[in-house]
């Protein structure tokens, strides 16, 4: 699959800022489940492009100036490949056993996992585990915050996918699988419709699998990755600080285009 993609996020405040910082994962990079065929952001300024401690590239965006708006595009054209299940990575998954604050397991979320996967730690009992969250956290948009933690949206049995998420994360990290949060793109064939979305992986058999708790798939046929992390905190495409500007408005518009992707054989 072949997607064009355009995402526009604006920024409006009702004071001027008088100066923010923004640290922008809108670009993805290439691995064995996707190709990166052009890709480019628009600012109103350039940066230069960085790699943060997880591997993801990391542009920072600073306005020192006074203003009251701020607009972040970023568009281009990438290949999925639906067929591959599964990454291989080089660098350790070890540090993906760490919990943090948005994903620390207490102990709701540890006998929940240990309940439904037992002994087993393999890629079967974590999609039982996919299941059975999803069951139990109902897909509730404005139950939940960012700063909302596994432990909170567990008790509150409901919330969208950073929620389903950092709960997938927790339960996986308890049971001593590395997993990680991951952010990007989820399509839509039925609607045509291209959001942004959340979901985790975890390191089974030396490869990362997936497990999209909110849809409850375990293969990311329609997902684009853009960046990874400990948590919504290390992954999350658009992340900043201001002084000043009052009150914000956010407006996020998303487009993508399918388009099919044709191999010509030489004869």
């Amino acid at each position: 699959m072949r997607l064009s993609i355009s995402h526009e996020t604006a920024y409006h405040y009702e004071d001027q800022v008088r100066a923010s910082i923004q640290y922008l994962r809108l670009t993805p990079h290439d691995s064995e489940r996707q190709h990166v065929l052009s890709w480019q952001l628009d600012l109103p300024r350039p940066v230069r492009a960085q790699l943060d401690p997880f591997g993801n590239i990391l542009h920072v965006l600073t306005l020192d100036e006074p203003h009251e708006t701020v607009i972040i595009g970023a568009r281009g054209q990438v290949d999925i490949d639906p067929s591959r299940e599964a990454e291989h990575e080089s660098q350790s998954a070890l540090p993906f056993l760490r919990f943090t604050r948005l994903t620390e397991a207490d102990e709701a979320l540890r006998v929940f996992a240990a309940q439904l996967c037992q002994q087993r730690r393999d890629r079967t009992a974590l999609i039982d585990l996919m299941h059975g969250l999803n069951q139990h956290m109902i897909y509730t948009p404005g139950t939940t915050a960012v700063e909302t933690s596994a432990a909170q949206a567990f008790a509150g049995r409901s919330g969208v996918c950073q929620d389903h998420t950092h709960a997938f994360l927790a339960c996986a990290r308890s049971l001593g699988v590395p997993a990680r949060y991951v952010s990007g793109y989820l399509f839509s064939e039925e609607s045509e419709h291209l959001a942004s979305h959340a979901w985790a992986e975890a390191w089974l058999d030396d490869a990362w699998y997936s497990f999209d708790v909110t849809n409850q798939l375990a293969r990311p046929e329609r997902h684009l990755k853009l960046a990874v992390g400990l948590d919504y905190l290390d992954a999350c495409p658009v992340r900043g600080m201001r002084r000043g500007g009052g009150y914000e408005q956010m407006h996020a518009k998303l487009v993508a285009t399918p388009a099919p992707v044709i191999t010509v054989q030489q004869q």
